[in-house]
């Protein structure tokens, strides 16, 4: 088991490769990136292992207190690191757009767009806006906060001839989605919900929003990429709602799971790694790029969808 865990893909990497490991040696000073989910997770050690390389974070918590403390580890750890702290709440637009707008009021530029944040397995509830809540945590809101923050990152792009990076985080169970793959006409529907299907819906959303903005990217000439990818299985809460698998996940992960050094590898090699540099619309596992199944790679699917998630947002 662990030479599976050690075989590398061509990337150089394997699964028990950890962020600092893919990032060793890369400078990130005079870059700035957003890092959603950043209070704990995967995404506190995206945050921890970008400071450490020198980028500048700004870190987008649903709980300040919690993202202050995770800050004050981090510099702790990294005294030169240099972080801000910004309440974002996705399941809430009002809450996005305001998170943009305290965020240009920082007047940063941005060259790293992380939509790491995510929940999993919830009962049905709707969220504020009236959206099915792994739909409107998981893929609508970070479709909204990546459309507001867009055109910053094309023009920092272009003003320091700097390629942008928009770093989606998804999952391999964007292969357990409803039969229909995105459930249209009955997105907020409680009958037939499922919540495992529902999160692999809001996974499946995250790959197919990646492969429209990248085509859409690549039309317009922008130096920005975007890619999406699958962290591994790895010892988180994101599935506290589901009590049964939280407990198996307490009491066995750390033996049969990643860590979280290991599971945000993947997330700071596609934001820091050289490797990466042109590559986008790829979906990625261990630092490797992978074709995704069916309907991840329906185009038609795609465009519905980028369609559907602009009606709903504007």
């Amino acid at each position: 088991m662990w030479g599976l865990l050690k075989r590398r893909g061509p990337s150089g990497f394997s699964p028990s490769s950890t962020a600092e490991e893919v990032t060793a040696g890369i400078d990130g000073r005079g870059l700035v990136a957003i890092v959603t989910g950043a209070s704990h997770g995967i995404g506190a050690e995206t945050c921890r292992v970008l400071a450490l390389r020198g980028v500048q974070v700004v870190m987008g918590v649903r709980n300040t207190s919690s993202g202050a403390r995770v800050r004050e580890e981090i510099v702790r750890q990294v005294p030169t690191a240099k972080i801000e702290v910004l309440e974002l709440d996705l399941t809430s637009m009002s809450s996005v757009r305001r998170f943009v707008n305290n965020f240009n009021a920082l007047n940063l530029p941005l060259n790293i767009l992380i939509n790491n944040a995510g929940i999993a397995f919830v009962p049905f509830e709707l969220s504020e806006d009236g959206i099915e809540l792994h739909f409107a945590t998981n893929h609508l809101g970070h479709f909204l906060l990546t459309d507001l923050l867009l055109e910053k990152t094309k023009v920092t792009a272009k003003q320091t001839d700097i390629e942008g990076r928009i770093v989606i985080v998804s999952s391999e169970g964007y292969k357990h989605a409803y039969r229909e793959g995105i459930r249209f006409h009955k997105i907020n529907d409680e009958s037939g919900y499922s919540r495992f299907f529902a999160y692999g819906q809001s996974k499946l959303a995250n790959i197919l929003h990646t492969n429209e903005l990248s085509n859409n990217l690549k039309e317009q000439d922008a130096k920005v990429v975007v890619n999406s990818l699958h962290p591994g299985e790895v010892a988180t809460n994101i599935v506290h709602h589901w009590a049964f698998l939280h407990g198996l996940m307490s009491t066995l992960g750390k033996f049969i799971l990643k860590g979280v050094d290991q599971g945000a590898a993947t997330v700071c090699y596609l934001a820091l790694h050289p490797q990466v540099a042109g590559v986008t619309g790829k979906y990625f596992i261990d630092c490797n790029a992978i074709d995704p199944k069916s309907p991840a790679t329906d185009k038609e699917l795609a465009k519905r969808l980028w369609d559907f998630s602009l009606s709903l947002i504007h």
